[in-house]
């Protein structure tokens, strides 16, 4: 995770200054690139605590249409409450709103032609990288411009490429608009390698290498003194990620189905999130 922790010293030392939507301020990069290779290990960030459960239910969640928290509830996931529409009902006044945020858009793309299927991005892409894998079109996007006033919060994560290797490999390139540096990058370093791994095994690929590339990549002012804390520990061993190996559909993946071996890492450092 040498990558990451650059990114961070990089963001601590050159960083800009500015004012940001939520009134906390960041130290901020652009076009800053982070890459790792999968063959060495999952890169889950061991030098503070990671909620594994939670970026396994969250990707579960991104793999499914839905436009309310439901199913992350049911486990107990509780990471996007923060930016929740709640729209008390009497038929579901527990239920909270985020809008058509990633699942919809992965799965369910609206705006074609009236009386057209919704379109699966991940399902089309899955069938290409079968018939096609050195098809440059292996694409996904988030960044649905007719319904992002609907949404909860503007995908940040905007879109994601696979690429096959000649020796049966497969790298996803992520594109991330805006990066919260020490909050949001290390889930959705874990996200994306989780999303290549199962890609590659329902594709029946190896997964290779993951790299992210940013816009904006920031620190909130008010986690700098936690960045530093992190940057002073030593990083432990990566775990590895075993998955059951019968699955051969994206859609069957279920948690119990993705298992982390060897995971180590220091304590938790707590941080308030900025919305």
């Amino acid at each position: 995770m040498r990558q990451y922790h650059q990114l961070l010293m990089n963001i601590l030392t050159r960083g800009e200054d500015r004012p940001d939507r939520t009134y906390v301020g960041t130290k901020s990069l652009f076009g800053e690139q982070i890459r790792f290779d999968l063959s060495q290990g999952f890169p889950l960030v061991t030098t503070k605590k990671m909620f594994w459960k939670g970026i396994v239910h969250e990707l579960l969640w991104f793999l499914h249409p839905t436009d309310n928290l439901d199913y992350l509830h049911e486990h107990n996931v509780h990471i996007w409450d923060e930016w929740g529409l709640s729209y008390p009902t009497r038929i579901h006044p527990e239920r909270v709103y985020v809008g058509p945020i990633y699942g919809n858009q992965w799965r369910a793309w609206q705006g074609l032609p009236e009386g057209s299927a919704p379109l699966d991005q991940l399902a089309r892409v899955i069938g290409q990288i079968k018939r096609e894998p050195y098809s440059r079109r292996h694409f996904v996007s988030a960044w649905n411009v007719a319904e992002l006033d609907l949404m909860a919060l503007e995908p940040c994560h905007v879109s994601f490429q696979f690429y096959v290797g000649r020796e049966g490999t497969l790298s996803c390139h992520m594109y991330q608009r805006s990066g919260d540096a020490f909050l949001g990058v290390p889930f959705n370093i874990a996200s994306y390698a989780l999303l290549t791994h199962l890609m590659a095994q329902v594709c029946g690929l190896t997964p290779d290498r993951l790299i992210i590339s940013f816009g904006d990549v920031h620190l909130y002012q008010n986690h700098l003194d936690q960045a530093r804390e992190l940057l002073s520990r030593e990083p432990l061993p990566l775990p590895v990620l075993d998955l059951s190996p019968h699955i051969e559909n994206i859609d069957d993946f279920k948690a119990e189905d993705i298992m982390l071996r060897g995971y180590r890492s220091h304590s938790a450092i707590p941080a308030p999130i900025a919305v």
